[in-house]
C-alpha cells in the first residue's frame, strides 16, 4: 500500500472519528455514558470522495459526507475555474463563504494562496474542514463556523483577490452575497460564482461586476466575475 494511500485512510477515519463524536449527545451532569447510550442522531456517512486538481496536494482526496443542500463543485468545474484563474494563486487573498467539503478553498491553498478563509455553517462539515486542515498542515487557512453572507460584509472593503461564492441552489444567498462580495474583492480581483443559472452582465451591473468567463457543466452555471469597466 502506497503512503498516499495510508495518509487518504488515515485522514477518512479520523474524520469518522470526529463526525461521530460530534454527533453524539453530552452526558446529563452526574451520568456517566454507558455503551447502552444512543446518539440521537447517527453521524453523516460518507458520500465518496473528490480530488484537489493541482498544487501541492494535487491528487489529494477529500471526502464528500452526505448532509442536506451539499453539493461540491465537479471535478472539471474546478479544473476549468483555476486554469483561467491561471495555476500560481501565491500572495492571493481567499475568502470561500460557503465552504461545505472545502474543495475550492483548498485549491486554492494548494495554489499558493496566502490566506484562505473557510467560512461553513454545518457543525459536522466544520469538524471535517478543521481535520483536514491539520492533516495537510495547510496553515494559511483558516476555518471558521458561521454565515457567509456576514463574514462577506466583515472583511475590509478591497481586502480579497478572490470570493469563492457555492452558496445551496435552493437558497436565497445569491443577491446579499453578491452584493457583499462586490465591496470585498480588490481591484483587479475575482468572485467565483456557482450557480443554478447563468447571471447577466445587467444583473451584475447594480454591484458594479461583470461576467469576466462563463461555463455550463449539467445543471451548473460557473461564472468568473470582475469589476465591470467604468463607463
Amino acid at each position: 500500500m502506497s503512503r498516499s494511500t495510508l495518509k487518504t485512510s488515515a485522514i477518512n477515519a479520523e474524520i469518522r472519528k470526529a463526525q461521530a463524536a460530534a454527533a453524539a449527545p453530552a452526558a446529563p451532569a452526574g451520568k456517566k455514558a454507558t455503551g447502552k447510550d444512543k446518539p440521537a442522531a447517527a453521524a453523516p456517512k460518507g458520500a465518496g470522495e473528490i480530488r484537489i486538481i493541482g498544487g501541492a496536494w494535487k491528487r489529494t482526496r477529500l471526502p464528500v459526507a452526505q448532509r442536506p443542500g451539499l453539493r461540491p463543485t465537479p471535478d472539471r468545474v474546478r479544473e476549468t475555474l483555476f486554469n483561467w484563474l491561471g495555476q500560481d494563486l501565491s500572495g492571493w487573498r481567499c475568502l470561500d463563504a460557503f465552504a461545505g467539503t472545502g474543495a475550492l478553498g483548498f485549491e486554492a491553498a494548494s495554489r499558493g494562496a496566502a490566506s484562505v478563509q473557510l467560512v461553513e455553517s454545518d457543525a459536522a462539515l466544520v469538524v471535517q474542514l478543521h481535520t483536514l486542515q491539520q492533516r495537510l498542515q495547510a496553515t494559511a487557512m483558516r476555518v471558521q463556523r458561521g454565515d457567509g453572507v456576514a463574514a462577506l460584509k466583515q472583511a475590509a472593503p478591497a481586502s480579497l483577490d478572490l470570493v469563492l461564492l457555492d452558496p445551496p441552489f435552493d437558497s436565497d444567498f445569491f443577491t446579499p452575497a453578491l452584493q457583499a462580495a462586490a465591496q470585498a474583492v480588490a481591484a483587479g480581483g475575482f468572485i467565483y460564482l456557482e450557480a443554478p443559472r447563468a447571471w447577466t452582465d445587467e444583473e451584475l451591473a447594480a454591484w458594479g461586476l461583470a461576467v469576466h468567463r462563463h461555463l455550463k457543466a449539467g445543471a451548473v452555471h460557473a461564472h468568473l466575475l470582475c469589476r465591470a469597466a467604468p463607463l
